[in-house]
């Protein structure tokens, strides 16, 4: 999220807790969260994300996408994995619990082609039903991110389908390729075991984008991690055609550069950037976990 412009010292701080998912959801969810933000004018960027169900329990504001189209929050709202950073300003204070998914949740879960609505902010109720109103009423009367997860998990295991095992292929083909940082989409292509059509097909629909997006999005927020974990920028612009690509690249799917990365950094871009946890890999599946079962 973002900070306020107008903090200074002594002024209470931005807060994010993250809460990793487990047992029956840990193939769809990644992790739950609840970030909470004193400030009354709130301006920052997300980073380009993987898909999210969010309930805004305090505060309300607008998201700017990428193609410059503007779009209200709403109480309970569905995010697409988008297709790059975007702006967003929030009227605080603000509190939000959110779930981000893996792409087999989002499958599972919300079951609308992710590259579909990649820009756009979706209406919980119309993809969850009326149902979410309550549930948000409920989050909103606790205090701690343990107590909203487990109100939400049932909610969530009630609403899963099965998701096709040639898809679950895929995803895990996605895994290990991005896995092991080798350049170019052939690599996945041969781990995939369908065609390049079907794969193409498969990661628009799972991840929000084709493979050579998704090359782009891994090697950008693996260049963004190697900087602001004190790195050397020239060894993280190694895969890139030159600096000012790795700048560029960088600056798309982040929003900010690697100057930028050091000073002034979005404090929940800073958590995904120095967890290995929550990087990139959370968007499909951990090594430890049966999709199959």
């Amino acid at each position: 999220m973002g900070r306020d412009d107008g903090e200074g010292v002594g002024t209470p701080q931005p807060t994010i807790e993250f809460l990793p998912a487990d047992g029956e959801l840990l193939p769809l969810v990644e992790s739950f969260y609840l970030f909470r933000h004193p400030g009354h004018e709130i301006d920052g960027v997300d980073r380009v994300d993987i898909g999210q169900v969010r309930f805004m329990l305090r505060g309300s504001g607008h998201r700017v996408f990428p193609d410059g189209h503007r779009e209200t929050s709403l109480a309970v709202m569905v995010n697409g994995p988008c297709g790059a950073a975007a702006a967003y300003h929030i009227d605080g204070p603000f509190e939000c619990f959110g779930v981000s998914l893996r792409a087999l949740g989002w499958k599972s879960l919300i079951g609308i082609p992710a590259n579909k609505v990649s820009n756009c902010i979706l209406d919980a109720r119309e993809v969850f039903g009326a149902e979410v109103t309550d549930l948000l009423e409920q989050l909103r009367a606790l205090d701690s991110l343990e107590a909203m997860a487990a109100v939400v998990v049932p909610f969530l295991l009630a609403r899963r389908t099965p998701v096709p095992r040639n898809h679950v292929a895929l995803v895990l083909a996605v895994r290990e390729w991005a896995a092991s940082g080798e350049p170019g989409i052939e690599g996945l292509y041969a781990r995939a075991g369908m065609s390049e059509r079907q794969a193409a097909r498969l990661c628009n629909e799972y991840f929000g984008g084709p493979p050579k997006h998704l090359e782009r999005k891994f090697r950008a927020i693996r260049a963004a991690m190697v900087i602001y974990q004190g790195g050397d920028p020239k060894d993280a612009a190694a895969p890139f055609a030159d600096q000012p690509h790795m700048i560029k690249e960088i600056k798309h799917f982040t929003g900010h550069t690697p100057t930028t990365l050091k000073e002034g950094i979005d404090p929940v871009l800073a958590v995904t950037l120095d967890n290995e946890t929550f990087h990139f890999l959370p968007e499909v599946i951990p090594e430890s976990v049966d999709a199959m079962r």
